[in-house]
This record gives structure tokens, C-alpha cells and sequence, in this order.
């Protein structure tokens, strides 16, 4: 299924080989058909395309295409659009049939789809406008896409300059000067000796769960972004989360950061009374003269994540132990500066939240343009219509007329070919 795209009109791709290695088992087609898949989830995600520039003029792909060949008068890119409404997969869909994972789309709904029929000339202008638009709106997309990734790294590069000195005008020696390197009054110490590195299982055994009862959290609780997802986490019962409580000593500012497989990532401890942890997590509580949100900037700086990544072991399960984790070094300026670091941080992050919201709500209202465009399309709003045009009656009865008709054999018909 790897051949065909998943945006309107993209380009089928393809390689050569010989005719004898491709013509059985496999599904033949040519120059100008349109092409389905109709297996799970490459229907669901719009794969289908037109077959173009084929060596020879003929291809062979899956047998899991569904290969529709238009008739004279029924424009290619007008039946690729109609497959590609939501209205027509919303029905295919629902009429799959198979087991769970690979469920197809039977042959009979393909055949049984009734499509509204625009005369030619129109089908003509509603392809070219939805090739114009459409085009458009992948641009549009496309650009979007582009505008997460420069998030991700303007937040990196807050933390960067957060944690070398760049980011606060702080005063030094009773002159306020900008900072553009590490400053050397700000030493470098490893983590035990500026906060408690503890770890919450340290016989790593899981306790028993329960179908409820206290939160149990791990990694899979890290909400994309920031913050706690508790959905579905487990239960445990009191005496567990009791033990974790005596042993960690959490409060509001309480880190975990996580050891295991997901490595490095920080929260603050989420705002619940009664909760227990992983052994894939571990708890940092800071000491006096080190800010528990300046420890959180710290932690996720590249500073910080360039050692978790040199000291990551194992092959199966990555992890660093807490020993590793205590080692860690972190920059330590005054706790004035700290404070001006965490209020630099929280306004360039907020305004970073602000850009991020209205992207995903451009988004959003991106991803609906195609299917708006292509319902329009089809309820004859997309472009004017011509009187001079041919009637939709007078194509349709063409169309009959070229159809072939079914040959009778000792008194039983032959069956209908394949689309």
C-alpha cells in the first residue's frame, strides 16, 4: 500500500520489474484508473490515487486495491474526489467486513455507490477547482506542520540560554550588565548536594493493584506537553501509596523525573493528596538555596539531558540508575537570579502556549477544509454552473449505451467483473 498517497491527487509511486515477476497475484491496472485501497486502515486514511506516467502504460500493485477504470465522459479526478469524501468512507466503513485488524471493504459497496453525476464539461471544472484549492490547502498544511518543530526548539533554546546565563540581565558585581556566557560565579554541583534523590521502590517490586483505590503512576501519566494524564492509571491500595509517603516526603514541590525507558523527562508532582510512583520514577525535593522551579528549568535544559544521554545504559530497557541520577550536574546561580530565570522562563513559555494554541486551532480548522471543499463539490456548490452544457440525463443515457451487456450461456448469466 506504500504506492499510494494520502492526500488528494498525490502522486502514485512506483518501481519497475519485470511484467512476468508482477502479472499474477498481483492487481493490474492502467494510465488514468483510479485506485482504491480497501483494507484496513490504509482506507481509512484515504489512500487512493490515479495511476500516471506508468512505464508502458500498465502497472501491477496489490491485491488489495480496488482499480476503478472511468467510462468515456466520467472525468478520472471527479471519481477520485467522490472516494475521497467523508460521506462515502463514513459508509464504506461501516460496511467493512472481516476480523478485527484486517477488515476490507467488500466489493458489492464499491459497486452498489451510487454517485451524483455533474455533465462532463462540469466535471471538468470541478476537478480543476479542486486541483487549484486543494493544492492550497496542502500549503497550508504543510506550513503548519512546520511551525511545531520551531516551538519545540524555541523552548529549547529558553532553556539553554535559561541555564547559561543568557536569558537574565541579572546584576553582577553592583553593575547590571546582559549576560552572553556561563557566568563563573555560577558553580556547577551534582544534584544529591543540592536536593534529596530518592527512590520510591527501592526493592522494585510492583505492588498489587486493585480495581480501585489510591493512583498509580508512571510515565504513561506524562500528558503530552506538560503535566498529569490520570486517566487509566492503576490503583493501589493505602498502605502502599502510606510507605511511598514516609519514605519520599512529598510536597507541592516535589519532581519526579523518570529513569526508564521515557528517560529525563521532569514533572512537579500532580496536584492530588494520594498517589504512589513507579520505580521508573524517582523524587527530587530541593534543598534550601535551590528553587524547586528553577530545579524543574535545570533539569529539562540541554545541559542536563546532554549527561542523562551520555549516561543512558542498557540495550532492551534503557535506563540510568538513581545513582546517576544524583550525580548529575546542574548550573547554580543566586536565588535572586533563580527567581528572575523562573519569571524570564514563564513569560517566553506562556507566549510559546499562546503560539501553540492558535496553531492547533488553525489546524483544526485546516483539516476541515478538504472534506468541506469535496462535499461542496458534489452538492453542485463549488463552481457555476453552464446551461450549455451537455445534460447529466444525456450522459447517463451515453454511458448505458456503452456498457456491455451480459452474455447468456446454456440459460445463466456470467457474472459481473471486478472493479
Amino acid at each position: 500500500m506504500h504506492g499510494l498517497g494520502l492526500k488528494y491527487l498525490d502522486r502514485l509511486r512506483f518501481e519497475e520489474r519485470p511484467w512476468g515477476d508482477v502479472k499474477k497475484a498481483y492487481t493490474h491496472f492502467q494510465n488514468g484508473d483510479v485506485l482504491v485501497a480497501k483494507v484496513t486502515p490504509c482506507f481509512e486514511n484515504g489512500k487512493a490515487g490515479i495511476a500516471t506516467d506508468l512505464p508502458n502504460g500498465i502497472g501491477a500493485g496489490s491485491s488489495e486495491f480496488c482499480v476503478f477504470r472511468p467510462a468515456a465522459g466520467a472525468d478520472k479526478r471527479y471519481l477520485l474526489a467522490w472516494f475521497s469524501t467523508e460521506d462515502f468512507r463514513r459508509r464504506a466503513t461501516v460496511a467493512m467486513t472481516g476480523s478485527v485488524g484486517l477488515k476490507r471493504v467488500p466489493k458489492e459497496v464499491f459497486l452498489s455507490e451510487q454517485v451524483p453525476l455533474a455533465p462532463e464539461r462540469e466535471q471538468q471544472r470541478i476537478a480543476d477547482k479542486l486541483d487549484t484549492v486543494l493544492a492550497r490547502v496542502d500549503a497550508v498544511n504543510d506550513r503548519l506542520a512546520r511551525v511545531a518543530p520551531l516551538l519545540k526548539r524555541f523552548r529549547q533554546a529558553v532553556l539553554a540560554a535559561a541555564t547559561s546565563g543568557r536569558l537574565s540581565t541579572i546584576s553582577r558585581e553592583g553593575t547590571k550588565q546582559p549576560v552572553t556566557s556561563v557566568p563563573s560565579s555560577w558553580p556547577l554541583v551534582s544534584l544529591s548536594s543540592m536536593s534529596d534523590v530518592i527512590d520510591p521502590n527501592p526493592k522494585h517490586r510492583n505492588p498489587s493493584y486493585q480495581s480501585d483505590g489510591e493512583l498509580f503512576l508512571s510515565t504513561t501519566n506524562f500528558a503530552e506537553g506538560g503535566g498529569w494524564d490520570l486517566r487509566g492509571a492503576k490503583h493501589v491500595s493505602m498502605d502502599t501509596v502510606l510507605e511511598q509517603q514516609a519514605r519520599c516526603h512529598f510536597t507541592r514541590q516535589s519532581i519526579v523525573f523518570s529513569r526508564k525507558g521515557t528517560i529525563g523527562k521532569v514533572r512537579m508532582v500532580p496536584p492530588i493528596e494520594s498517589f504512589a510512583l513507579l520505580d521508573s520514577l524517582v523524587v527530587i525535593n530541593a534543598k534550601e538555596g535551590l528553587s524547586a522551579s528553577y530545579l524543574l528549568i535545570a533539569l529539562q535544559s540541554p545541559i542536563v539531558q546532554e549527561q542523562v544521554v551520555r549516561l543512558t545504559r542498557g540495550v532492551a530497557l534503557k535506563q540510568v540508575s538513581v545513582g546517576v541520577v544524583r550525580s548529575l550536574e546542574i548550573p547554580l546561580p543566586s536565588t535572586f537570579e533563580q527567581s528572575e530565570i523562573v519569571r524570564c522562563v514563564n513569560i517566553l513559555f506562556a507566549f510559546a502556549d499562546r503560539l501553540e494554541a492558535r496553531l492547533q486551532a488553525a489546524q483544526t480548522a485546516a483539516s476541515r477544509l478538504t472534506p468541506a471543499l469535496l462535499a461542496k463539490a458534489f452538492r453542485g456548490e463549488l463552481v457555476p454552473q453552464d446551461p450549455a452544457d451537455e445534460p447529466a440525463a444525456e450522459l447517463l443515457k451515453r454511458l448505458a449505451a456503452t456498457q456491455p451487456q451480459p452474455a447468456n450461456k446454456r440459460g445463466r448469466a456470467r457474472a459481473s467483473a471486478a472493479p
